[in-house]
C-alpha cells in the first residue's frame, strides 16, 4: 500500500477542490486523494469513486506523491486546442456588451462570429470557461437610468438624505421611510426544493390588503396603518398622527415617494401643523427607499409559495410578519435595513 503524508493546509484544499475545482477529472482525483488522506482503503475508495483499474487510482496516488495537489491539477489530455481559444479575446468583448439569454443563441452568434459550430454541451463548456454563468436579470425602472436622473439622485442622497441619516444615528432627529405596499390576495410563485414541480391554488385576486408602513431607520421600529379598500389623503393623515403620538423629543424626518395622494393641501397642512419635515424621494429612485426591502422580506416570510384559501388567513399572515419586525425579526431587519444604498452607476445595465 501507498503511504502519504498530509499536511492540513492539504486536506482542505483536497475537500475544497474535489466539490468546486472547473474541471471534473481534477474534482475526481482531489475526491480519491482527499479519501487516502481519511484513512479509507484503496478498495473502498475505488468503490466509492467508481474506478474499476488499480492501475488508475495508483496513477493518481503517484501523481500527488510527486508533486502534490499542483500535480493534480495538470490535465495531460492529449489532442489539440480548442479552435475557439483564438477567437475568446472577441467573444468575450461581444457577449459582455450582448449577454445571450440562451446557450442556442449563444451557439448561433458564436457560428455568425467565428465560423465555428460546435454542440450546444461544448458552448455552455466554453461559456463557463471564459467566466460567464446564468444570472438572475435585475431590472431599474427605465427612466432612472438616464445620466441626469443619477444625478439628480446623487445630489439628493448626498445634500438631503445621509445629512439628516448622519442627525438620526447622533439622536438629533428622527428619520422614517415610507412606502405603500398592496396585497392581492392571489398565489405569489417562489421556488421549493421538491422532485417534481408543484403547482399552487390561487385565490381570485378580487380582495386586497393595503398596508400602509413605516420604519425607523435608525431603531427599525415598523409603524403601519392597514386597511381593505384604497389609500387615500385621510389614510395618510393617520399615519401622521400616529407618528406625532410617539411624542419624539428631536425633529421628525419622512421620506416619502411621490405618490399623488401625499401632494395635496391637507396633507402639507397637518405635516406643517405637526411639525413633520416631508422629504420626497427623485421620482424613480426605489433604491434610495430602504422600506422595499422590508416588503421583500414580508413577501418572502409569508407569501411566496403558500396557499391562503381565506382572505383573514392571508391578511392575518401578514399583520402577523409585520408585527413581528420589532420582535422575533428584528435582528434581520437590522442586517436587511442597514443604510447602504446601491447606485445605478455600479451596475451594468441592457437596454440604455
Amino acid at each position: 500500500m501507498i503511504r502519504l503524508e498530509f499536511s492540513e493546509s492539504d486536506i482542505t484544499a483536497l475537500e475544497y477542490g474535489r466539490y468546486h475545482h472547473p474541471h471534473p477529472h481534477v474534482q475526481r482525483k482531489m475526491e480519491v486523494l482527499y479519501l487516502k488522506s481519511q484513512g479509507l482503503s484503496h478498495q473502498e475508495i475505488r468503490r466509492l469513486c467508481r474506478i474499476s483499474s488499480k492501475t488508475t487510482l495508483v496513477t493518481y496516488l503517484r501523481e500527488y506523491e510527486a508533486g502534490g495537489i499542483a500535480a493534480l491539477k495538470q490535465l495531460n489530455f492529449k489532442g489539440s486546442p480548442s479552435e475557439l481559444n483564438q477567437h475568446i479575446p472577441g467573444l468575450k468583448a461581444h457577449f459582455e456588451a450582448h449577454p445571450p439569454r440562451t446557450s442556442a443563441e449563444a451557439q448561433a452568434e458564436i457560428e455568425r462570429i467565428t465560423g465555428i459550430k460546435r454542440s450546444p454541451t461544448q458552448i455552455k463548456a466554453f461559456l463557463k470557461r471564459i467566466g460567464l454563468k446564468p444570472r438572475k436579470v435585475g431590472y431599474v425602472p427605465g427612466k432612472a437610468a438616464t445620466p441626469e436622473k443619477m444625478a439628480e439622485q446623487d445630489s439628493f442622497q448626498a445634500e438631503e438624505l445621509e445629512p439628516r441619516l448622519a442627525e438620526a444615528h447622533a439622536g438629533k432627529r428622527a428619520v422614517f421611510l415610507w412606502m405603500l405596499p398592496m396585497s392581492v390576495h392571489r398565489a405569489y410563485l417562489g421556488f421549493l426544493w421538491c422532485f417534481t414541480r408543484i403547482f399552487i391554488a390561487s385565490p381570485s385576486g378580487r380582495k386586497r390588503f393595503n398596508v400602509l408602513g413605516v420604519v425607523n431607520a435608525i431603531t427599525k421600529e415598523v409603524i403601519t396603518v392597514t386597511n381593505e379598500s384604497y389609500i387615500n389623503a385621510e389614510s395618510i393623515c393617520l399615519m401622521r398622527l400616529k407618528l406625532n403620538a410617539l411624542r419624539l423629543d428631536v425633529p421628525i424626518t419622512v421620506v416619502l415617494d411621490n405618490a399623488r395622494y401625499q401632494k395635496c393641501q391637507l396633507m402639507f397642512g397637518l405635516a406643517k401643523a405637526l411639525n413633520i419635515e416631508l422629504l420626497s424621494l427623485p421620482s424613480y429612485s426605489p433604491h434610495l427607499n430602504l422600506i422595499e426591502r422590508l416588503w421583500k422580506f414580508v413577501r418572502n416570510q409569508c407569501l411566496y409559495s403558500k396557499y391562503y384559501a381565506n382572505f383573514d388567513d392571508f391578511k392575518n399572515a401578514i399583520e402577523t410578519c409585520i408585527e413581528q419586525a420589532n420582535t422575533t425579526h428584528k435582528s434581520s431587519l437590522e442586517t436587511l435595513l442597514t443604510l447602504n444604498f446601491q447606485s445605478f452607476r455600479k451596475v451594468q445595465i441592457s437596454g440604455v
